[in-house]
């Protein structure tokens, strides 16, 4: 399976871990990520008009092999999934969807008809997060995801496309795990405020994403062979705690 992402700095996030997890599946998947820091949906769209060479394109997870156009990508490679999403600090303002989602959309449907399109649904802020944008959702991380959640599900009815509930789950783990629970002692999914921590946030992350492709969960023993700076017992809350979350969805 190829996945695509038209993304940004949290698309990056999301595919970390996702190729290796896969490995440790029966569907393996490879994934590239379009990537320009902070990339809005408007962004993408004039970058894609005007054919502007200013993606980083990444692959699995982690290589950087060079820089293109989002239209060289799109128009010349075959995907199984793409995934578009907004810029974290827009994702809870409705009206920065509008027309460029749709815009978008349909320039991936043009190019890439048998790939099915995914709306990434982001996550909410950490509580005491300094990030600038913070401040439109009354640096409250309920309201940022109530905000997200309101856009999320506009974006799925206005293109017809799912929503992976990236965003939701890290919520989940935030409010029902001591390991997790930031406010009270445990640990941040985040590392500085808003992007997930390179460990556990983004394995969370991918781990929804794994779900949402293939309908399996994660074989924790084999993807730990070779990741001595993961702690199994916390890998194992995020796997156990995303199968009840997908249970209850």
């Amino acid at each position: 399976m190829k996945v695509l992402s038209i993304g940004n700095s949290f698309s990056e996030d999301a595919q970390r871990w996702l190729h290796d997890i896969s490995l440790c599946g029966d569907t393996k998947i490879d994934t590239a990520n379009l990537m320009i820091g902070g990339c809005t949906l408007e962004t993408h769209v004039c970058c894609i008009v005007n054919r502007k060479p200013d993606y980083i394109l990444q692959g699995n997870g982690l290589e950087r092999i060079g820089t293109t156009t989002a239209n060289e990508v799109i128009e010349g490679e075959r995907f199984d999934a793409v995934t578009v999403q907004q810029a974290s600090g827009f994702s809870g303002r409705p009206q920065s969807y509008v027309p460029y989602l749709a815009d978008l959309v349909s320039y991936v449907k043009r190019h890439q008809p048998k790939a099915k399109i995914y709306f990434h649904k982001t996550w909410s802020y950490e509580t005491d997060s300094d990030h600038g944008a913070f401040a439109s959702y009354g640096n409250d991380q309920k309201e940022m995801l109530r905000r997200i959640s309101d856009c999320a599900e506009t974006a799925e009815k206005l293109v017809n496309i799912p929503v992976i509930p990236v965003g939701d789950f890290i919520q989940y783990l935030r409010d029902n795990t001591d390991e997790f629970n930031y406010k009270n002692g445990g640990l941040s999914l985040c590392r500085d405020g808003f992007h997930l921590s390179y460990d556990y946030g983004r394995f969370a992350a991918a781990a929804v994403w794994y779900k949402e492709f293939t309908g399996q969960g994660v074989n924790t023993g084999q993807f730990l062979k070779d990741k001595p700076d993961f702690d199994e017992k916390l890998v194992k809350v995020i796997t156990e705690n995303l199968e009840e979350f997908w249970r209850k969805r």
